[in-house]
């Protein structure tokens, strides 16, 4: 919990409008919270009352409070809006790096950027007495739109992750944070008692046989159980694809909890010098912990790349642990490598070997004149069964069509006969 700060009541408060709207800017931070829980807080406080500032701070969190991911959330929050006189400052200082505020000179802590998002949200704040605010000090009047139409949101699936603002960004990650990544189940060859079953059961046909001494009054069918595969990802966060991967690490994050869509387990890695697993990382609820763990457990963000040394390690330490039921492998990278080329094209055949699909997802084919030219691609290319864009919003959607289609290739059959012109 972040250290408290003295609690001065004005000569006419309004707590219920304070605590409604604080109420509002927890939601809008996806905590789940209705007009009936509003009311028990309200209540609460006014049972408890409000002399004392930790006793204050525990009556909303028993109310608003019922998950362990959004404990963080609520904290960042309830600091923000209760505790720091100047917080509007504050909140715009860390969504706009040219604004500098009261805390400026500190790094963010987990949940802080979405808990100033939230209180910038759309509504505006109650009026409340600021003991420490100059009377005569010049006001800042803040409007935010928070419409948005259809159009608004197309141009924004289709535009390049580097062609966006700040605020283009932060709306992008909430869009992204809906995303899902859907499969299909696969044949296995264990089977399910099923009374539509296309096969018969013999085994279980005739112990019921036995049972009814020896005569077959019934024919036991079953069918084929679905399994799930797995999924694993490699995603490059070298200096060329530092703004691209921390886009696709808050679309990994959503896809990792996700339920419902299939997947039997998600691995994440990170490579750029070295090969990094963040898996248990992401399995966090909260998406600002979660990067901001995975961050500190890789230690060569926009660093080199050396791709072939990277899939080495992934073979020979983590291929048989993770890919023994027939996972699907997403490969996130731009391929330029200095490295040996046959070196690469060596790890790519074993890596696609070892996957039940290989796609390689690379933000570089949004250019219309792109050319397996580099080295690195052309040692890559062949050994992918699909080859996709990777640089908007709309292009992590079709990841599911390639997902789905065993027969889809994307680009890579037209990057093929350039390569072998």
């Amino acid at each position: 919990m972040p250290e408290y700060l003295p609690l001065e009541l004005p000569d006419d408060p309004k707590l219920a409008g304070n605590i409604t709207h604080f109420a509002r800017a927890l939601r809008r931070a996806g905590i789940a919270i209705g007009p009936g829980r509003v009311i028990d807080a309200i209540r609460a406080v006014e049972a408890a009352g409000f002399t004392d500032k930790r006793d204050f701070y525990w009556t909303l969190h028993a109310c608003f409070v019922n998950r362990p991911e959004h404990r963080i959330v609520f904290a960042q929050i309830f600091r923000l809006y209760w505790r720091d006189p100047r917080y509007l400052e504050h909140m715009m200082s860390m969504m706009i790096p040219a604004v500098r505020g009261v805390q400026e000179d500190r790094s963010a802590q987990s949940a802080e950027k979405r808990a100033a998002e939230a209180l910038l949200d759309g509504a505006e704040a109650p009026e409340r007495d600021l003991p420490d605010a100059d009377p005569d000090e010049e006001e800042v009047e803040i409007q935010i739109d928070a419409s948005q139409t259809m159009s608004g949101q197309e141009r924004l699936r289709s535009l390049d992750f580097e062609q966006m603002s700040t605020a283009e960004i932060a709306q992008a990650k909430r869009m992204i944070a809906q995303l899902n990544l859907p499969v299909k189940p696969v044949q296995s060859r264990r089977a399910l008692a099923s009374l539509r079953g296309t096969k018969v059961d013999a085994a279980r046909t005739l112990r019921l046989a036995m049972r009814q001494g020896g005569d077959m009054h019934k024919i036991a069918l079953q069918r084929p159980r679905p399994r799930w595969p797995d999924l694993v990802v490699l995603c490059d966060i070298s200096g060329s694809m530092s703004q691209y991967s921390r886009i696709v690490l808050h679309f990994l994050h959503a896809v990792s909890n996700a339920r419902g869509d299939g997947w039997a387990k998600i691995h994440a890695f990170t490579f750029g010098t070295r090969l990094t697993n963040i898996t248990r990382h992401l399995r966090h609820r909260d998406v600002d912990a979660a990067l901001a763990a995975a961050g500190a457990e890789a230690q060569d963000w926009e660093g080199g790349t050396r791709i072939g040394d990277c899939l080495a390690q992934f073979n020979r330490d983590w291929s048989r642990r993770v890919m023994g039921q027939g996972a699907v492998t997403l490969v996130i990278t731009d391929g330029l490598d200095r490295d040996d080329p046959d070196h690469l094209a060596r790890q790519m055949e074993r890596l696609h070997l070892s996957s039940r699909r290989l796609i390689w997802v690379n933000p570089l084919l949004r250019w219309e004149g792109f050319a397996p030219k580099a080295k690195g691609i052309a040692a890559m290319l062949p050994h992918v069964d699909s080859f996709r864009a990777g640089h908007s919003i709309a292009s992590l959607e079709d990841l599911a069509l390639a997902i789905s289609r065993p027969d889809d290739h994307g680009e890579k059959d037209r990057l093929m006969k350039m390569l072998m012109a």
